[in-house]
């Protein structure tokens, strides 16, 4: 089964909304037409309006790096899901590990996330991976198992073709170290093996599995010529129009 591709760019705490429209004018410019792969752009909410304008009447979607579980609420500092419909978001990023690691976010939180983004409409993109101590303790398959028991808990198998994974080992976030093909394709392996036993084979075979960790321009084609790597998650260069374009227009 071809499974349409999926990159997305998250901007982190980057760009002011200046820069941020420039940047999405730029990418809409040159991978703004493509239409055999979904190209998301996932900027600071604040710069989430200047996107959605930059972006209009291109293939191109709108994500957002973070949402609450709750509809509404007194819940100073937060956005929920309905406002990020609101604010043009079709996809929002769950579980990223500078979310686990700085504000506590657990698996149990991600998967009330996951069913409220859901709810909105929204595609959640769920984030997952081992720390560096983990894997040399050989503990990727544990760690990864655990965080997909409980933050796909109680997913309604039906939504479940709808869902994004990204497999993002921690230790590769930021430090310019890349999970080599094979060890990538490795543990996204193990995923779909765990969907299909979880959720059938129809929908392990549906479901899109992105790799997050320094993807870069130079080693993205490898990556995406894996049989279960259907998309990347993308950091620090997708904060460049040429290079985020360059791994946009992969080579497998």
């Amino acid at each position: 089964m071809t499974r349409r591709p999926i990159i997305a760019g998250n901007w982190k705490m980057y760009m002011l909304t200046g820069p941020a429209k420039e940047l999405a004018a730029a990418l809409a410019k040159q991978v703004g037409r493509l239409a055999d792969r979904d190209v998301v752009l996932v900027p600071p909410f604040t710069a989430l309006a200047a996107v959605k304008e930059a972006i209009a009447g291109t293939n191109l979607a709108l994500g957002a790096q973070n949402g609450h579980a709750k509809n509404e609420g007194a819940f100073t500092g937060e956005v929920s899901m309905a406002m990020l419909v609101d604010a043009g978001c079709r996809y929002v990023v769950i579980g990223h590990s500078e979310r686990r690691q700085f504000f506590g976010e657990t698996n149990a939180g991600c998967r009330e996330k996951i069913k409220a983004a859901f709810a909105a409409g929204l595609t959640p993109i769920y984030c997952f991976g081992e720390l560096l101590a983990e894997r040399e303790a050989g503990k990727t398959f544990e760690v990864v198992r655990r965080q997909l028991e409980e933050g796909l808990a109680e997913l309604d198998p039906a939504l479940a073709p709808r869902l994004v994974i990204a497999y993002e080992p921690v230790w590769a976030i930021g430090t310019g170290k890349t999970a080599s093909p094979a060890q990538a394709q490795e543990v996204h392996a193990f995923i779909r093996d765990w969907l299909r036993e979880h959720f059938g084979a129809a929908t392990a075979d549906a479901l899109r599995l992105q790799y997050g960790g320094s993807v870069k321009p130079d080693n993205v084609d490898e990556l995406m010529a894996c049989p279960d790597v259907d998309g990347a998650l993308v950091g620090g260069a997708s904060l460049k129009a040429d290079g985020f374009a360059r791994i946009v227009q992969f080579r497998s």
